[in-house]
């Protein structure tokens, strides 16, 4: 771990910031959920599909102190963003950066973890930025094409966490099983107790397991819930 290193203006969590640049994928609570509701090991070698910004593989390298992280993306404009943030975090020297498609990656070894917030507009207006557009629609980057991808990258005992709005999320499990995948863990998330669930957390195996399926209410009525605190208390400055 370098012992000092530059900060500059932008998202700033307890020990990193976030520069989003030109990136289409600046800060979101579904990408801090994510990074933070992931499961692995201290010294796992993780990828990060689609990285935008790194957040999430930022918050591996903080999370899991052997961990190493590969980070992927198909946009400049990302990778340059995710450069930036890399080098400005404490987690440098495990932390590498790739400018290309998950579907040409060739990696030399598998991966025991992956994590991905994936593109999930199906249809609809296309966003007016051409890197938004990209890191939100699946015109890129279609699902089954992930599953299958992803599925190739890992080692047998390897696990693929996601997160996607709830019905996008259910046709991407569907779509999983289908295709011999297993689902591992399943979080629920409502914004608040009287809104319904909108986000599905959720790790798929390549092994047989029982599912471990829980909970999360982000807001309570006097701000965040307790739940969302003790999830993401790591990074958020105010937590």
């Amino acid at each position: 771990m370098k012992s000092e290193y530059i900060q500059t203006k932008g998202f700033k969590f307890k020990q990193f910031s976030i520069h989003g640049g030109e990136s289409g994928m600046p800060v979101s609570t579904d990408g801090v959920m994510l990074g933070a509701w992931v499961n692995c090991s201290p010294q796992d070698i993780i990828l990060d599909i689609g990285t935008g910004t790194g957040l999430l593989a930022l918050m591996c390298a903080q999370r899991f102190p052997s961990a190493h992280v590969t980070a992927l993306d198909i946009e400049m404009s990302a990778i340059e963003a995710a450069h930036q943030n890399f080098a400005q975090s404490p987690w440098s020297d495990r932390l590498r950066l790739h400018y290309t498609d998950v579907l040409q990656f060739e990696p030399e070894q598998r991966f025991e973890r992956i994590i991905c917030n994936p593109p999930y507009f199906n249809s609809g207006e296309q966003s007016k930025k051409s890197q938004r557009a990209t890191a939100r629609h699946t015109d890129t980057l279609q699902h089954s094409e992930l599953l299958k991808r992803c599925y190739e990258l890992l080692v047998e005992e390897g696990t693929a966490s996601f997160v996607l709005p709830i019905t996008e999320g259910k046709q991407f499990i569907s779509m999983a099983l289908q295709q011999e995948w297993h689902l591992s863990r399943l979080c629920r998330v409502q914004p608040s107790q009287k809104k319904p669930t909108h986000r599905l957390l959720f790790e798929l195996a390549k092994q047989p397991c029982d599912t471990q399926e829980t909970h999360l209410i982000i807001h309570s009525e006097e701000g965040y819930s307790d739940d969302f605190i003790q999830l993401t208390h790591e990074f958020y400055l105010k937590m």
